[in-house]
């Protein structure tokens, strides 16, 4: 958040409908730097910096987005049945964008 004016701006954060995750931000730069660190999902949203002196003040907004590769909520696992037995296979992912799910049956799609 670089803004230049005269008397010298005092720069605030806020994240829009929520806080700033607590514990995991940083400043830096006279506060012209908002650093998160151990980013999660929940950190996506709409980020307000407001530079304030004497003379008034400007505000810009930043968009996050948190992306985030597929990873298992609950992995699938082997099954061993007998015949005549019934079964269930429970495959729950997630990710950002969400994660489309395949069956296949030794490799042919089901």
């Amino acid at each position: 958040c670089f803004c230049f004016s005269r008397p010298t701006p005092v720069i605030r954060w806020i994240k829009e409908g929520g806080e700033l995750p607590a514990n995991r931000t940083f400043f830096e730069n006279f506060k012209k730097t908002l650093k998160i660190i151990d980013v999660s999902e929940a950190d996506s949203g709409n980020y307000k910096c407001i530079a304030r002196n004497i003379l008034g003040s400007a505000h810009h907004v930043i968009s996050v987005t948190v992306k985030a590769a597929p990873y298992w909520i609950t992995a699938p696992r082997n099954l061993v049945l007998s015949p005549g037995e019934d079964g269930t296979l429970i495959c729950r992912a997630n990710g950002n964008p969400k994660p489309s799910i395949s069956w296949l049956a030794n490799g042919v799609p089901i």
